[in-house]
């Protein structure tokens, strides 16, 4: 993917395929913001994230967002939405008052489901409380901590600014501000971490009582200073040592795995996330935002905007960077990339209901990952075995034309 300033640059997806069957139902609608400035980038860090200048331009971003939103409307006329999720960079770098400006654009754009869930990323370092008393009474439910670790050498080896006690703190202010459904996200396979190492940290977090942890191996993704400059981690044995007694540890309080890295306590998934991973739909606005939506006839395209702050600035570019159109072909990979994840898949009759195309088509295929172990043979149920959880590339794999 290229960033690109001008509509020309449109690349509409793939080879001819033949028409799908329309789709009974349109799936749940979300809206991702993606809000791009951090005080400082992390050396692991790949998401579009830049580093934020003394005054960020604060309305002239919101007025971009609404201006962007108002150029997808067409796409999703009578629907409402079922979530919003803020995602950075740091979203919680932004004043209440810009927030709720977007929000109450937003809702005069979109209907809001009554029961919206409304998430906002933060970092511990950006927590003040009147800051995030304000951001409740806007209506923002959820919010997603980025702790990380709780250990100040590992903090000071992933480049972040807070330290272990502002962590802690974080989540106590959370629910001071009036939040009973907040995320702590913690990394393991962190340089030079032991298992007692990860484990203390996982112990910490589920001392603050968060309704869900987001918990995930450290990886050494492209274009990072770590990718350029790698640190010096764990070994496989320990990962795995670190993998197992951290998912049992888990389990042991309440915290039921229902995604690759994702476990919560009863009824509280987050519903943004589980849309996602269930093929669902979602408006992205904001610099560099993808988007996926669905339309009565079939067609399933993905977007993703202009992806430098400056360029979506600048009113003479184009928000929308590209778009493609899924081909027939190209879908059984795109469904599953994503229901997989979910430890208990999905059911089997939701991939015709959101691709359009008949559960038949995947017959080949699901018979040759079922005979390898890797897909659960169950008729009315599309799930990875324990072994396919583990090799989920190698499965997916199974499903590419």
């Amino acid at each position: 993917m290229t960033d690109s300033s001008c509509a020309s640059s449109l690349i509409i997806g793939g080879a001819a395929s033949s028409p799908r069957a329309p789709l009974p139902t349109l799936p749940p609608l979300a809206l991702y913001i993606h809000i791009p400035w951090c005080v400082r980038k992390c050396p692991y860090c790949d998401f579009n994230s830049h580093t934020a200048s003394p005054v960020l331009p604060e309305q002239e971003y919101v007025d971009a967002m609404l201006a962007d939103l108002d150029q997808d409307l067409h796409a999703v006329y009578g629907r409402e939405l079922s979530s919003i999720f803020f995602g950075g960079g740091t979203p919680s770098l932004f004043s209440a008052e810009a927030l709720g400006r977007l929000l109450e654009g937003v809702k005069q754009r979109i209907p809001f489901a009554d029961d919206i869930e409304i998430t906002l990323e933060a970092n511990p370092g950006t927590f003040e409380q009147e800051k995030f008393v304000a951001y409740r009474k806007l209506g923002i439910n959820r919010l997603s901590i980025g702790i990380q670790s709780f250990q100040q050498e590992k903090l000071k080896a992933l480049g972040r600014i807070h330290n272990g006690d502002e962590a802690v703190r974080a989540a106590g202010m959370a629910r001071q501000a009036g939040f009973d459904n907040f995320n702590l996200d913690l990394m393991h396979g962190l340089p030079d971490q032991s298992l007692d190492d990860a484990l203390s940290d996982l112990r910490q977090a589920i001392d603050l009582k968060p309704t869900h942890i987001s918990w995930y191996q450290l990886t050494l993704e492209p274009n990072t200073v770590f990718w350029n400059q790698p640190p010096v981690l764990p070994e496989d044995d320990t990962l795995w040592d670190i993998q197992e007694a951290g998912q049992a540890l888990l389990a042991e309080h309440g915290y039921a795995q229902y995604e690759v890295s994702a476990y919560a306590q009863p009824g509280r998934p987050a519903r943004h996330n589980l849309n996602y991973w269930s093929f669902g739909d979602f408006i992205g606005i904001g610099a560099g935002a993808h988007g996926k939506l669905s339309h009565p006839d079939g067609r399933i395209v993905r977007t993703w905007k202009t992806r430098l702050p400056k360029d979506y600035l600048n009113p003479a570019k184009s928000f929308q960077a590209g778009e493609k159109a899924l081909t027939n072909d190209e879908m059984p990979f795109e469904f599953l990339m994503n229901a997989l994840r979910l430890t208990a898949g999905v059911e089997s009759r939701l991939y015709p209901e959101r691709t359009g195309l008949p559960l038949e088509s995947l017959d080949e295929h699901r018979r040759e990952a079922e005979q390898s172990g890797l897909l659960q043979v169950e008729p009315s149920r599309l799930a990875a075995t324990e072994r396919g959880q583990l090799f989920l590339n190698d499965l997916l794999q199974k499903f590419l034309s």
